[in-house]
């Protein structure tokens, strides 16, 4: 290439660096990509004119530029890229011999010092760059390196505190209990052993996403699979529930419900199936012979049963051995779950998660389109006889004090709050914990009441036999921002003073994890509340002046400009410039607006979300997954004599998401990209931590995935930068000191030390792993670790339908 040619590009690229920089700094933003650009600008013209001169005003440029990058953003390699990968690769190619040559008064001897020799200078300034920033792949400010404490009198418990029995040959529920602690008690696989791990068999359910027309866009499979009975259950995205030989995964049997499709779906998943054994069943003296005689003969035809929910909302009963439909359960087998609900509309009502069997109950909730319309069915949740499926109580947010079954003809509270996410219990007490989310509109709270709000985002215990609300937490205040708690409760027993405390964790979108006393629901880590923005374009909105906060958190550090990244100078001056553009009040509340759009940081996917958190309960560790994406927000005023009109999408027979139809406002939600389709705040996008929760502090935080894969402009990364990416799923926690992860984006499953959070062993996947490992002992003896691989619809991670089972060689 010509040297006319490289310094003309050269000062067409300063022209435009001035340009969008000066862009920037008009809208409030940093001035110093107008200086850079003039600086590159005056490079490439003294290159134009074939003077040395331009190469030492390119090395001050680079040198400048290096001094502002580290004041800005310190020794992050990650955080340099957008402002230095580019001018370096472009002084880079200044120092080759074949430019130098080319200049009309280049030195006769190249390597004389002296500052007037410019060849000498910008080749120096380049090797002193790139030497800094081959250190820096050794050094990373994001990462906590530590170790977690082991407890001492630990032995190898085998049941935990509260009198269950941690899961180690079988896996019984969706979170190995009704605890949730997503924990084993096998020791086979430790930090010494798992490198040894290996693929023991591959199942393909043959269940993949059909026609755009019937399968919605986020067709995933998300299944954890139990292991119980001596056979593997699990449920696929159409709801098709098989059971697998956990030894081979051979398919044993298969049931499909035949789920009725349909595009509009939100979400077309199924996180998994309950499991029920009523074989022993004797009823009690007082038990109505009527009611007797129904529920025996229940138990004669199903003694052991598997409960699954589907995504068109109906409960039903299989046969554990056969696959066979209960037909003494419900009506032919089936609880269809939108009789006496209101506001019913297509797609509208859903069931995406394992329905919670604990005694003789089956107790769900369900799972509500956010909005897609601003008056929606009701959020109830139900529990239903395992045996019969005969209702026995209800639990309406919207009428709490009213638990009986409705009466005939009766219809459900219209627009309650819903708890969507998995449920836990702890039958000793006789409780169980749902995590309420919002009610819709989500974003606009004008027409909520102050008994509407009471269950709002909160952590609700009900009493197993009536119903009753025995108490509840609130986790957010007037929430305006899709806050609704996401993940599964965990149930442990925690050190406190002398002696110990039943607890149990909520992780929320917001980053907070309560930590909570589960008989009463009082605090067990501190709660403050903060102080946050309240000013709304809103009419009659009044946003809360304070928000809990727990001093167990991974809510972000606040965004400031600087956080704001890219792959090249251009796309991060755009995300700098989308930063200052929209309003952003420091905070994780800001309130959307309707004149301009807002950043909600965390967006609504969450820090956490339904892969909730895992435990140790032994030794009281946490191993978690934060996420951090942000969002804009912008809220679409509706004119008041159209509801129904469509301010998004105009296609009436389209998704009517964020739509919120029947309402004043429509809402505008957005991933925060730049054009080159990256985050706009700088990685990590993903980490994974170890905590003590003995005290409540972080031993470790690591980047937990690469961007192998992601598009960047619509071209892949050939490359695993491990540089943190997100991951929308959940952990296993092991007795052995090994966990294992398999939602990051970058289709990979991961063994790392639960007390140190190094990766041990990893393994690529044919397809996307949002789910959830677990583990169990087969027959040979031996410890797998089992995964579905099938991908998320909405992520874009690769499709398939693999279920992976591994265990050591």
């Amino acid at each position: 290439m010509a040297l006319g040619t490289i310094a003309l590009s050269i000062a067409l690229l300063g022209l435009a660096l001035a340009s969008f920089g000066l862009t920037l700094a008009l809208a409030g933003g940093s001035w110093f990509y107008v200086a850079l650009g003039l600086g590159v600008l005056a490079s490439g013209v003294e290159l134009v004119r074939r003077r040395q001169n331009g190469l030492r005003i390119y090395a001050l440029v680079l040198a400048a530029a290096f001094v502002w990058t580290l004041g800005e953003v310190g020794f992050d390699k990650w955080q340099w890229i957008p402002r230095g990968a580019l001018i370096l690769l472009v002084g880079f190619v200044l120092c080759l011999p074949f430019v130098v040559r080319r200049l009309r008064d280049a030195p006769e001897r190249p390597w004389k010092l002296s500052l007037r020799n410019g060849p000498l200078v910008l080749r120096a300034v380049v090797l002193l760059i790139a030497a800094l920033s081959a250190a820096a792949w050794f050094v990373d400010p994001v990462e906590t390196r530590g170790r977690l404490p082991k407890v001492a009198e630990a032995g190898p418990a085998a049941v935990d505190p509260s009198g269950v029995p941690f899961p180690a040959d079988d896996w019984v529920a969706y979170g190995g209990t009704n605890l949730g602690q997503r924990y084993s008690a096998l020791a086979d696989i430790t930090p010494g052993t798992v490198r040894g791990l290996t693929v023991a068999w591959e199942h393909h359910t043959g269940d993949l996403r059909g026609d755009s027309r019937t399968d919605s866009k986020e067709f995933t499979f998300e299944a954890t699979p139990i292991k119980v009975n001596g056979l593997l259950y699990l449920c696929t995205p159409h709801n098709i529930v098989e059971a697998l030989e956990p030894e081979t995964g051979k398919r044993v049997w298969a049931f499909d419900p035949q789920m009725a499709r349909d595009s509009q779906y939100q979400h077309q998943t199924c996180r998994g199936v309950s499991y029920n054994d009523s074989a022993a069943y004797a009823p009690p003296a007082e038990t109505d012979p009527a009611a007797a005689g129904a529920i025996a003969a229940a138990v004669a035809e199903c003694p052991r049963r598997i409960i699954a929910a589907s995504v068109d909302a109906r409960l039903y009963a299989l046969n554990a051995e056969t696959g066979a439909l209960c037909r003494t359960f419900g009506a032919n087998g089936f609880v269809d779950l939108k009789a006496q609900m209101p506001n019913l509309r297509r797609a509208s009502y859903q069931q995406t998660s394992a329905p919670l069997v604990t005694r003789n109950l089956i107790v769900l909730g369900s799972a509500i389109a956010d909005n897609y319309y601003a008056d929606n069915p009701s959020g109830v949740i139900r529990a239903f006889d395992v045996r019969t499926g005969a209702i026995v109580w209800k639990f309406d947010a919207g009428k709490p004090d009213e638990t009986a079954p409705l009466e005939p003809g009766a219809l459900y509270e219209p627009n309650s709050a819903v708890a969507w996410t998995q449920f836990s219990a702890d039958e000793a007490l006789g409780l169980v914990y749902v995590p309420f989310g919002n009610r819709a509109p989500d974003q606009v709270g004008v027409s909520r009441s102050k008994a509407d709000e009471a269950l709002v985002d909160a952590l609700a215990a009900l009493d197993l036999e009536t119903g009753r609300l025995t108490w509840a937490f609130r986790t957010t205040h007037h929430d305006l921002w899709d806050r609704d708690n996401p993940s599964q409760p965990v149930l442990l027993t925690l050190p406190q003073g002398d002696g110990t405390v039943p607890a149990i964790l909520i992780p929320t979108k917001v980053g907070n994890v309560w930590v909570l006393d589960r008989r009463t629901g009082a605090p067990i880590r501190p709660v403050s509340e903060v102080s946050v923005s309240t000013r709304t374009d809103i009419p009659g909105e009044a946003p809360s002046p304070v928000q809990p906060m727990s001093s167990l958190s991974f809510a972000p550090a606040a965004l400031t400009e600087a956080d704001m990244w890219g792959v090249t100078p251009f796309d991060q001056i755009q995300c700098r410039l989308a930063f200052r553009s929209n309003r952003y009040d420091g905070n994780p509340f800001t309130p959307p607006q309707a004149s301009e759009g807002a950043i909600i940081w965390p967006g609504n996917i969450g820090v956490f979300n339904w892969g909730s958190v895992a435990v140790d309960p032994v030794h009281h560790w946490m191993i978690a997954t934060p996420q951090y994406l942000p969002y804009l927000y912008r809220l679409l005023p509706r004119p008041a004599n159209e509801p129904d009109r469509r301010l998004i999408a105009t296609d009436p027979d389209s998704t009517p998401g964020n739509e919120n139809l029947g309402g004043p406002y429509a809402v505008s939600i957005a991933h925060m990209r730049s054009a080159l389709g990256v985050p706009c705040n700088a990685p990590p996008w993903g980490v994974r931590v170890g905590v003590n929760l003995a005290d409540g502090t972080t031993a470790w935080k690591h980047r937990n995935g690469t961007v192998a894969g992601q598009k960047i402009g619509g071209v892949a990364v050939p490359i695993p930068f491990e540089m943190g990416i997100l991951a929308h799923g959940g952990t296993l926690t092991t007795a052995g000191g090994v966990a294992f992860t398999a939602a990051t984006l970058d289709d990979r499953i991961r063994g790392y030390d639960m007390q140190t959070g190094e990766v041990l062993w990893t393994r690529t996947l044919p397809a996307g792993g949002q789910a959830t490992p677990m583990t169990y002992r087969g027959k040979d003896g031996r410890q797998y670790v089992v995964i579905a691989a099938g991908g998320h619809g909405s992520l874009g991670t690769t499709p398939g339908d693999s279920v992976i089972a591994f265990r050591l060689d």
